[in-house]
């Protein structure tokens, strides 16, 4: 279907009409996906959607208080065909977010299902404790 030479244009190139929230300064094709962030009395989770990507290619990260998602997907096709028209590539979903020292970065637990990666990062209890007073 061809609505219009320009876009049969840059099909022919190559360029099949990529997002505007795909990142392009890297070698690879980059995703920042779309994450919904939800806060309870003792948790903050973060569910991102990530089609395509299997567990096995997601990494999370936690350095300098920055919590960082990324996860690998390939564009492949029925097993014997060729591709014709392509409109879905491969490449990578990437996102960060800076967490607030509220959190308790040994607790974070993330899990995949149906696509959607969800991470949940606790938080850590204040710190209370009596603080004596002596004379001096």
């Amino acid at each position: 279907m061809n609505t219009n030479g320009h876009e049969h244009q840059e099909q022919a190139n190559g360029e099949q009409g990529l997002q505007s929230n795909v990142e392009r300064t890297r070698p690879v094709r980059v995703i920042v996906p779309r994450c919904d962030i939800f806060e309870g009395e003792n948790a903050v989770q973060i569910e991102c959607e990530m089609p395509g990507v299997d567990e096995s290619s997601i990494d999370v990260t936690l350095e300098r208080s920055i919590l960082t998602i990324t996860g690998r997907f390939e564009a492949t096709g029925p097993e014997g065909f060729r591709p014709v028209w392509r409109e879905f590539e491969g490449g990578e979903y990437r996102r960060s977010f800076e967490l607030s020292n509220e959190a308790n970065a040994d607790g974070i637990e993330a899990a995949m299902q149906n696509g959607v990666l969800s991470v949940k990062v606790p938080k850590t209890q204040p710190a209370q404790r009596r603080i004596p007073v002596v004379s001096r």
